[in-house]
């Protein structure tokens, strides 16, 4: 159960994370109500003691806030990444650099730049060299998935399935151009998507906004980021539909994701959260990654540059 109202919480997240001072019409405009809903709000805000008059957000307030602020992110980073070959033959794709800087290293950054610390890395393929982010992120913790070369990637899911309350779990090969994909705080479980009007990739199909299920291909849907945010009630109910799904061998051949957005929806309740294609970059093949970093061109000789 919710202890803030959705408006509630829009308003008061925004306040919690405002860098500069806010009027009604400034808080109305960042949070999308009209100007007489938001003063209502506030004013509810502040009898309930969760910010001052002048709009700061109180101790309170931010206690008000804990049951919905991310904890942790959960990077599924165990695959071969055969189709960015040949710069996956001695590193993993997520380490893989793109001007010169690993790529899961733009997801942790942006996590972190939202104050969430714990970061946890699901490994497999050339484990050993995911050592080096410790060096960089101290606050890492490096798992071990031994069976991915047998399975698809709920092999990795089961190993973290525990940990999935408050968390984003996400692939980790995502070039993270935008650090608000990231949110400190969130009312509702989510999934990433940009709206388009067709597509042959893997989608959400939605009602009112609320995740129905994942199809490969379809129209008037949303091209599904694997970034998901999980809260702490459906969080909670994850580890066993993951652990129902994986027990069957289809199951374990099927994408992580499947279970809650398909298999079992009707015992979540995720919401798609809209970003544009502009705030992060799928890197797919090589030929992707060589028209992205120029380091990766290819020359006439076909020796790679």
């Amino acid at each position: 159960m919710n202890a803030l109202t959705r408006s509630q919480f829009n308003v008061l997240s925004f306040l919690a994370q405002a860098t500069s001072e806010n009027t009604v019409a400034t808080v109305a405009d960042s949070v999308g109500m009209p100007i007489a809903d938001t003063a209502a709000q506030l004013e509810e805000l502040t009898t309930l003691g969760y910010i001052t008059d002048l709009f700061a957000v109180t101790e309170s307030g931010i206690e008000a806030l804990e049951p919905y602020r991310a904890r942790r992110v959960i990077f599924l980073a165990a695959g071969l990444g055969s189709r960015l070959r040949p710069a996956t033959l001695n590193v993993p794709k997520p380490l893989v650099r793109v001007h010169g800087k690993p790529i899961i290293c733009s997801a942790i950054e942006a996590a972190l730049s939202k104050g969430i610390e714990e970061i946890y890395i699901v490994r497999g393929y050339l484990g050993g060299a995911f050592d080096q982010l410790k060096q960089m992120y101290p606050q890492i913790h490096l798992i071990d998935n031994t069976v991915y070369t047998q399975t698809n990637n709920v092999s990795s899911a089961m190993q973290v399935r525990h940990l999935f309350r408050h968390a984003y779990v996400m692939e980790a090969d995502l070039l993270i151009n935008n650090p608000d994909v990231f949110r400190k705080y969130n009312y509702t479980s989510n999934c990433v998507g940009v709206p388009v009007k067709k597509t042959t990739d893997w989608c959400v199909i939605s009602e009112n906004g609320v995740a129905k299920r994942l199809v490969q291909g379809g129209e008037n849907c949303h091209h599904l980021y694997s970034i998901y945010y999980w809260n702490e009630e459906d969080g909670a109910k994850l580890p066993a539909d993951l652990e129902d799904m994986y027990s069957t061998p289809e199951g374990k051949q099927n994408f992580w994701d499947i279970a809650p957005m398909n298999i079992y929806n009707s015992h979540y309740h995720i919401e798609i959260f809209e970003v544009s294609f502009e705030d992060i970059t799928e890197i797919d093949t090589y030929h992707e990654l060589s028209l992205i970093d120029p380091d990766y061109a290819i020359t006439p000789q076909g020796i790679v540059r």
